[in-house]
């Protein structure tokens, strides 16, 4: 009975490659991919693209020898899928390891996220240089005014585009001014960021006057980003819910409006809420619309609607830009590594807390 088993199991197994083929393939291409290296000038971005070349012609080579040519493509075919996932998953990594090492030190420092730049010169960034002094100056303004002028665009963004998006899906009916509106969103979703500080700073310029520069400018600004991510989001969410949830609320005789407000809205609000959060995260790093309309500040400033407003990304590109101490730039360097790793961190927030919201308002299945 025994040795039945065991020949049923070798016919299965004929012309197949082992499980621990493809580990067999990749030590040997690592092997011979350093020992090639090593001939030319080793470096670790050369050996992996050379190893990565090496373990395909190599797998696929056994596996068109033992399993034939059907096997041996979709093992190319795999390689190729897998090498692009890596390729695009490098840089990634890439960006977070970097601003990790280099943005660590400055997060860490005593008083970088508690302190602003107000009163820190170039005498004490050369203290910390050639004396060992601490690094004085932080981002507490800078981070007030990224949640200020995010919030104030947030509340500017999100009743238009929710408003916007209700209308094409519920009212619009292929109309022309529904074709235009989409139209005229698809146009706003490609522009460039600093096209939109230009239309807010010459707003506020024929309104209020020339040269003003404020956080309430800047939001403006950011809305004009925010707004069409909003209407495109909330749109195919608002599409998804099925007809006869409303048809059946007509039945009763709810109104329309009332069928939004209760049943359709409530339905898509996980998509909705998703989407917001992400059209957040999409402006809180945009610096030249912010340049443009806002300035930039060394103090902390509580009123978005008068006086400069520092942000994040602002900060960031000043820091790098002009150095607090130019013949000693090492501190600022630290500064906006440390604001780079910080604005990451909400970035990351913000899409984990929209995953989050996804998953809290999504609608109960089951009984």
């Amino acid at each position: 009975m025994s040795a039945t088993v065991v020949r049923k199991r070798s016919a299965l197994t004929k012309g197949q490659l082992p499980k621990f083929a493809p580990y067999i393939v990749l030590a040997a291409a690592l092997i011979v991919g350093a020992a090639i290296l090593a001939l030319i000038g080793f470096n670790a971005f050369g050996w992996g693209i050379v190893s990565a070349i090496l373990f395909a012609v190599g797998l696929v080579s056994w596996s068109g020898a033992v399993e034939g040519a059907r096997k041996a493509k979709d093992k190319l075919a795999t390689c190729l899928v897998v090498g692009a996932f890596l390729i695009a998953l490098l840089p990634l990594i890439s960006v977070i390891v970097t601003v990790l090492v280099n943005g660590i030190p400055g997060l860490i420092t005593p008083g970088f996220l508690g302190t602003s730049m107000n009163g820190v010169t170039g005498a004490y960034d050369n203290k910390a240089v050639e004396e060992g002094a601490p690094v004085l100056g932080g981002i507490y303004h800078a981070l007030l005014g990224t949640i200020q002028i995010t919030l104030l665009a947030t509340v500017i963004s999100v009743p238009v585009g929710l408003l916007t998006s209700i209308y094409l899906v519920e009212y619009g009916n292929d109309r022309p001014l529904a074709r235009a509106i989409t139209f005229f969103v698809d146009v706003m979703t490609g522009i460039p960021s600093i096209v939109a500080g230009l239309f807010a700073a010459a707003f506020f310029f024929a309104i209020v006057g020339p040269g003003t520069k404020t956080g309430a400018v800047a939001a403006v600004a950011l809305s004009v980003l925010m707004i069409p991510v909003v209407v495109r989001s909330s749109e195919e969410m608002l599409k998804i819910v099925p007809n006869e949830l409303r048809e059946a609320s007509y039945a009763l005789g709810v109104r329309k409006w009332r069928t939004i407000t209760k049943v359709v809205i409530p339905t898509a609000i996980s998509g909705i809420a998703s989407g917001v959060t992400l059209a957040i995260a999409r402006v809180i790093g945009e610096t030249a619309p912010i340049l443009v309309t806002a300035g930039f500040a060394t103090t902390i400033n509580n009123n978005v609607f008068g006086g400069w407003m520092a942000s994040l990304p602002t900060f960031i590109y000043t820091q790098i830009l002009n150095p607090t101490s130019p013949s000693n730039p090492a501190p600022s360097d630290q500064r906006a590594w440390g604001a780079a790793l910080v604005l990451i961190i909400l970035v990351m927030l913000l899409n984990l807390g929209a995953r989050l919201i996804a998953r809290l308002f999504a609608p109960k299945t089951g009984r």
